[in-house]
């Protein structure tokens, strides 16, 4: 009995260290309590309606159409934007601040279609997967090509973190069709189940003389959510592994290196947005120049999303 009661002992005091030497900090603003509300009137030809974007920031609100670039140095952009294109000012909102049960709020990021008729007769349609990232959404948006073009992303950083921890709720319809529709093709379904997707990246990045960006895999950490919970999910963990991971236990494809076709971008020194080539994995031991971390309410390409599916996040930080 006594052996017993000392080896349950011995471990529960090891947890505790174990707990001890473990440090999340929050990244800013990433406990969703403080939004920017920004009052855009959207053109008359497409209705002339005032519409809300939010913005991941100090408490504020904003009028008018002047391009959002950021404030009290929040390090989150999200999907939602200004468009004017061909002098029509237009607005897209997928990620919203919202109550969470117990106190509190959260972000909650939506698939659902975009929609506006122009002059009371052209309909389009566009399919938005709210997302949130570090980094930055250029504005005012000037079309719908090259969607990557239009987002800055990732942050300098140079720290180590052992995982991205967040918590999170997740409700998923009961499909296995996507829609794509980027507003100015046909609308087609596309099969496939969709998830909710979360990554964390890690990339130590140069400039030649050029301006070209390239990067080198540092870390690495993506998941994709499938199933919808019955609750909130509290302190979940997306282990960060560093290195060259294509040998490893677990490796997925989905894992891998960005493709160059499908690179992030960010500004170079010019200050111009050239995309960032990612061009081989990292020493294990090395330090990093910019964290990538995204979350998404879908997993597909741009445009393409399951109406109806909710992403909720909260306490978004990095363990150490």
């Amino acid at each position: 009995m006594f052996t017993r009661r000392f080896i349950s002992a011995v471990l529960a005091f090891s947890a505790y260290l174990i707990s001890m030497a473990q440090t999340i900090e929050l990244i800013r603003y990433g406990d969703m309590e403080q939004w920017v509300t920004r009052n855009i009137k959207e053109s008359r030809i497409i209705g002339g309606k005032t519409k809300q974007v939010y913005a991941i920031g100090p408490n504020a609100v904003i009028d008018g159409d002047t391009p959002y670039r950021g404030s009290g140095n929040s390090p989150w952009a999200t999907s939602n934007v200004m468009a004017k294109v061909s002098g029509v000012t237009k607005t897209s909102n997928a990620v919203f601040p919202d109550a969470r049960p117990g106190g509190g709020r959260c972000a909650r990021l939506t698939a659902h279609m975009e929609s506006c008729k122009a002059l009371g007769i052209i309909n389009i349609n566009v399919m938005v997967a709210g997302s949130m990232f570090l980094g930055r959404m250029i504005e005012p948006i000037k079309s719908t090509s090259d969607p990557y073009s239009k987002m800055e992303m990732g942050v300098p950083f140079t720290k180590r973190p052992k995982a991205l921890v967040y918590d999170y709720e997740l409700s998923i319809p009961d499909t296995n069709e996507r829609i794509y529709s980027s507003g100015f093709s046909r609308q087609r379904t596309m099969p496939g189940h969709d998830n909710a997707e979360v990554i964390i990246y890690l990339q130590r990045r140069w400039e030649d003389a050029d301006g070209n960006l390239y990067a080198r895999r540092v870390g690495t950490g993506r998941e994709l959510l499938s199933k919808s919970t019955s609750g909130w999910q509290n302190k979940h963990r997306l282990v960060v592994d560093y290195g060259d991971i294509t040998g490893r236990p677990g490796y997925r494809s989905y894992l891998g290196l960005i493709p160059e076709a499908k690179s992030y971008y960010a500004r170079n020194s010019k200050g111009k947005m050239v995309p960032v080539k990612e061009v081989g994995w990292d020493d294990a031991e090395a330090t990093p120049t910019h964290i990538i971390v995204m979350f998404s309410a879908g997993s597909g390409e741009p445009y393409v999303g399951t109406p109806g599916l909710t992403f909720r996040v909260d306490n978004v930080g990095l363990e150490y």
